[in-house]
């Protein structure tokens, strides 16, 4: 064999990355396409975490304001219930 310059030390490199990346791909296909189109599915807009937010948008639209079972969003509307109820 011939000396080993950085030139097929970089194409030896990139080579065995691809195999692996394909190798990875290969195995896991079934997981990986499930997740893809899962995320190619969901609203980016939309946060599942965010629960109250979906409530809030609720009232406003059906005018129902300062429901008295609706728990506080954020700690300055908390503090604005606490304030306004001491009055």
């Amino acid at each position: 064999m011939g000396k080993s310059t950085p030139v097929k030390q970089a194409a030896v490199v990139l080579g065995a990355l691809a195999f692996g990346w394909m190798a990875i791909e290969m195995a896991f296909k079934p997981l990986l396409d499930k997740a893809r189109s899962a995320m190619d599915n969901s609203d980016p807009d939309r946060d599942p975490d965010d629960i109250d937010s979906d409530v809030k948008t609720k009232d406003v639209v059906e005018g129902n304001k300062g429901s008295p079972d609706r728990k506080p969003i954020s700690y300055a509307d908390a503090v604005a219930k606490n304030t306004a109820g001491a009055s």
